[in-house]
């Protein structure tokens, strides 16, 4: 067997209160456990270090070597800790338009915990945190996530209808959600908040137009090739000169989600920035 740091530490407090009692309960454990340490720590190093027939506790020779060795060694493993968790970058990745007031406050709060974080821009966020490439997805369309991943909703989103500038619909008056079911539909399948299941009443043999980005997306409905519906964020963070943003007054808010792995569990800094997200939605909800 060989000398752990939980041996060095509880040596260190054990010198620092000179009597295993007070030790023993400053390190959350009992009397009996802290002397079989502090023996085990004997036996590893063969030679004592406390002195057994003292009145007082007292070091032997061997003991005044080990604390001042210790002290030093606790310190540098306490120091490099410490900075590796400074260094220690949690990845959050993304599809399309960042929510910036949502994710400036928990980035905030977490990096003055110590922590930094990393943003990635990746079509499609949850495969890339199910292949271990990032450790959590920041997406908007509600999909069945892989066993090894849970998500949590974290907010909603006011959705807006675009249209092109060229389309009927750019200058109509008081539409309605129901209103935009029988044109056609420009779908993101990656990462998109809006396909023909966002209408309750869909109408039959509607024309999908498909793509896989944001970038495409906003192209088709520049082009006029159908309508679609986003959260009314894009209307300052994705302006196109070809797009018309549409308030739609019952248009049915989309999700805002994360995702994250849980096997393997999620380590310290993962777990921290879920935390703060986590917390800060469960506050604005109460």
């Amino acid at each position: 067997m060989e000398l752990e740091l939980r041996h060095l530490r509880a040596f260190l407090v054990l010198c620092d209160e000179a009597n295993y009692t007070r030790a023993a309960a400053r390190l959350h454990t009992t009397q009996p456990s802290l002397t079989r340490t502090v023996q085990q720590a004997e036996r590893i190093l063969d030679c004592r270090l406390v002195e057994r027939s003292a009145r007082r506790f007292a070091l032997t020779a061997e003991g005044e070597y080990l604390l001042a060795a210790a002290t030093r060694i606790v310190a540098d493993a306490d120091a490099v800790t410490a900075d590796l968790r400074l260094r220690a970058q949690v990845s959050v990745g993304f599809s399309w338009l960042l929510p910036d007031d949502w994710f400036t406050e928990v980035r905030t709060r977490f990096e003055a915990r110590g922590g930094r974080v990393g943003i990635h821009r990746i079509d499609d966020p949850v495969a890339a945190v199910a292949a271990g490439r990032i450790d959590i997805a920041l997406y908007r369309k509600e999909i069945r996530l892989p066993a090894v991943m849970s998500g949590r909703i974290i907010g909603t989103e006011r959705r807006v209808a675009a249209v092109s500038t060229r389309s009927p619909l750019a200058n109509a008056p008081a539409l309605r959600w129901q209103d935009l079911a029988a044109h056609p539909l420009v779908v993101n399948t990656i990462s998109g908040t809006t396909d023909e299941t966002s209408w309750p009443a869909a109408e039959s043999g509607r024309e999908i137009v498909t793509c896989t980005n944001f970038d495409e997306w906003i192209e088709l409905i520049a082009a006029d090739r159908g309508i679609g519906a986003v959260p009314e964020l894009a209307r300052t963070r994705a302006p196109h000169p070809g797009v018309a943003y549409l308030d739609i007054p019952d248009a049915p808010p989309s999700t805002l989600r994360l995702a994250w792995r849980t096997r393997p569990a999620p380590g310290r800094s993962v777990r921290s920035f879920l935390d703060i997200a986590v917390s800060g939605q469960d506050a604005s909800n109460s």
